[in-house]
């Protein structure tokens, strides 16, 4: 179901009302050398176009460098408050007795299948320190997002997250993704753009089925703006050690968005491809 105010992305950004547009987001810039590698070959030599970075993960001092080397490449903050691995973990930015409700007895982030209790005694001051410190470490560093967007949560989980995550976009002039209608909805109200359509989370799809329903949906894009958050990996063995049951997933991502067929459907369709700075340049005004 399209947000309200059809078209008004469109006209605050320039473009005619009917013009389909698409950002390729490509989710976890920072989580390991398996996605650093497949997302720097789809930012430079594929049709993403913009990434997110997840500041406190092991490999983000990587996936920073190639950023600060790569000024013109737009990517968001990922604002993480998970961990996906039971093997492999990470933690706040801030000093972890800081967010203790933020946190396991070893000060890691709690797993994604402790996602209810996280957001049932998450302290909202803790949340904003965590988050204030991830966007701080990337600017301390010289480097400017284009937006904030959140990791495994969508729209932050829980109201008041949204709407403190909206105030941290205002105030450091920054995009924000919005996910649900509701929510973009309240954005569009204070003339601001987000995107038209539910958000695409590459995972909700079948990876032997990729290639040919990337294809359809992209036939079958709708006015408006759309955004695909996708998820490039390589499937090396670091990947399948992390991820035995789901590496194929993003191996799928890494293969459709660099293969040249992509490309020319997105011409042969008239689908214009944006990143989050053209959105910036509105929510920053």
């Amino acid at each position: 179901m399209p947000a309200q105010n059809q078209g008004q992305t469109n006209r605050l950004l320039g473009y005619p009302e009917d013009a389909r547009l698409l950002i390729i987001n490509a989710d976890d810039f920072g989580m390991c050398h398996a996605v650093n590698a497949a997302i720097t070959d789809a930012l430079t030599r594929g049709a993403v176009s913009s990434t997110s970075l997840m500041v406190p993960c092991p490999w983000a001092p990587h996936a920073m460098r190639f950023l600060r080397d790569h000024p013109e490449l737009p990517f968001a903050v990922h604002l993480t408050l998970t961990c996906d691995f039971t093997t492999y973990r990470w933690g706040p930015v801030v000093p972890w007795d800081r967010v203790p409700t933020l946190v396991d007895a070893n000060g890691h982030f709690r797993l994604l299948d402790e996602r209810d209790a996280l957001l049932a005694g998450a302290r909202l001051d803790e949340v904003e320190l965590e988050f204030r410190s991830q966007i701080e470490t990337v600017l301390r560093a010289g480097m400017q997002p284009s937006h904030l967007d959140w990791h495994c949560l969508a729209d932050g989980g829980r109201e008041d997250i949204f709407a403190l995550t909206v105030a941290l976009a205002t105030s450091y002039g920054l995009a924000l993704r919005v996910h649900e209608r509701e929510h973009a909805g309240t954005i569009q109200r204070k003339g601001l753009p987000v995107v038209d359509h539910p958000v695409l989370a590459s995972y909700r799809l079948a990876p032997e089925e990729k290639r040919a329903r990337y294809i359809q949906l992209l036939r079958e894009l709708p006015a408006g703006l759309s955004e695909w958050a996708v998820h490039p990996g390589l499937g090396d063995a670091e990947a399948q050690a992390l991820e035995p049951d789901s590496w194929q997933v993003r191996r799928a991502d890494y293969d459709f968005f660099l293969s040249p067929s992509v490309q020319g459907v997105i011409e042969e369709e008239g689908i214009i491809v944006l990143d989050y700075r053209t959105l910036q340049a509105v929510w920053a005004s």
